[in-house]
């Protein structure tokens, strides 16, 4: 029967359809339609497995724009396994689904690492001056949730505040027990020198604060990185360039990655972020600063919308007293080798052998 023919009456009636319930025999011995309770339940989850499929294909037609990449997304694979066109489907998907929602043309990069790069980053221990405009530049590049309520602000940079102090003879007999100093030293309870239990929630009325010393902390992006090891959906992962980044469609909310991280540099959304349209960044990449979901983890990548197209992170540029610094590891001119030939440098928890690629150094 070609295309075009249409079946005829007889040859419709002479097939009995299917679908049509057989009447029972009078006779119990006689054959009939016997169903079991298994087969009743295979035909059912096919069934229901069809018309889940069939949904899918019908709301990715559906002129519902939101509905169909919702779908679409539900449906990808992950980031890393998708091929070329794929990733470009993936892209047009959300750049058509957040300009629609923020209400201006959003941009969604998938540029993706560069040959010979290695990215690098250091800090200058003793420039910092606390301001924190690094913190507020990194929120406002990277579409960070801005709420006030608990779980609804978003801060991937954390300044500490450390206080500068000395051991004093005044307290030698001060300690406890009263006037023996055995237990617990009179020096105990004040800062002595520079430590690592700080604050992050100060608000000065000028800084630098006398007799305090600042240390940003942010994600280290690891070499070897625990929290991708213990990843049970493989949705982080180091990028050959160097960032560790998430595809934030795959991530199931689980936190084991925050849990395995020494360097507390990951957060999740607990509630769906607050990012208010006039004040979302349209210029996106795919595994960095696109609008998150509810119930997925983030953390810092550089800037890949910036740092792949030759840019310096945010909070490179915004730095006022240039402590921040930021290049190619292979490039032994690069201001990062430079600064790791020529300073003194460290690395925070190196005794983790984490290996970071972010370091510390003073003059």
């Amino acid at each position: 029967m070609t295309p075009n023919e249409s079946p005829s009456a007889d040859s419709v009636q002479e097939k009995p359809s299917q679908c049509q319930a057989q009447p029972a025999a009078a006779d119990p011995s006689a054959p009939g339609l016997k169903t079991s309770r298994r087969g009743f339940l295979k035909a059912g989850g096919a069934l229901s497995m069809s018309s889940l499929m069939g949904t899918a294909a019908l709301m990715v037609q559906s002129d519902d724009a939101a509905a169909a990449v919702e779908w679409a997304e539900h449906f990808q694979k992950n980031y890393r396994l998708m091929t070329d066109a794929e990733k470009a489907e993936a892209r047009a998907r959300l750049e058509r689904r957040y300009s629609s929602e923020y209400g201006k043309k959003v941009t969604v990069d998938t540029t993706g690492p560069q040959p010979g790069m290695l990215m690098g980053y250091a800090l200058n221990i003793r420039k910092c001056i606390g301001c924190r405009r690094c913190v507020h530049a990194c929120v406002e590049e990277n579409n960070q949730s801005r709420g006030e309520r608990a779980g609804e602000k978003i801060e991937w940079i954390q300044v500490l505040r450390m206080e500068r102090g000395e051991f004093s003879k005044d307290k030698m007999n001060q300690g406890y027990p009263e006037g023996l100093g055995i237990q617990v030293g009179g020096n105990a309870y004040t800062p002595a020198g520079q430590v690592l239990e700080g604050q992050y929630h100060y608000e000065p009325q000028a800084v630098p604060e006398k007799d305090a010393t600042y240390m940003p902390i942010a994600c280290m992006q690891c070499e070897k990185p625990p929290c991708v090891k213990v990843c049970p959906v493989r949705t982080t992962y180091r990028e050959a360039d160097g960032p560790v980044v998430i595809d934030y469609n795959w991530c199931i909310g689980c936190r084991m990655c925050m849990g395995a991280c020494p360097y507390w540099a990951r957060r999740i959304n607990l509630t769906t972020p607050v990012l208010p349209k006039e004040e979302m960044n349209p210029v996106t990449h795919y595994l960095g600063n696109r609008p998150r979901m509810r119930g997925v983890v983030e953390k810092c990548h550089w800037c890949l919308q910036r740092s792949r197209q030759g840019r310096y992170p945010a909070c490179v540029e915004v730095c006022p007293v240039g402590a921040r610094k930021f290049g190619n590891l292979l490039d032994p001119e690069s201001e990062v080798s430079l600064i790791l030939a020529r300073k003194n440098v460290f690395r925070l928890k190196a005794e983790l052998n984490t290996f970071p690629k972010f370091f510390y150094f003073y003059d």
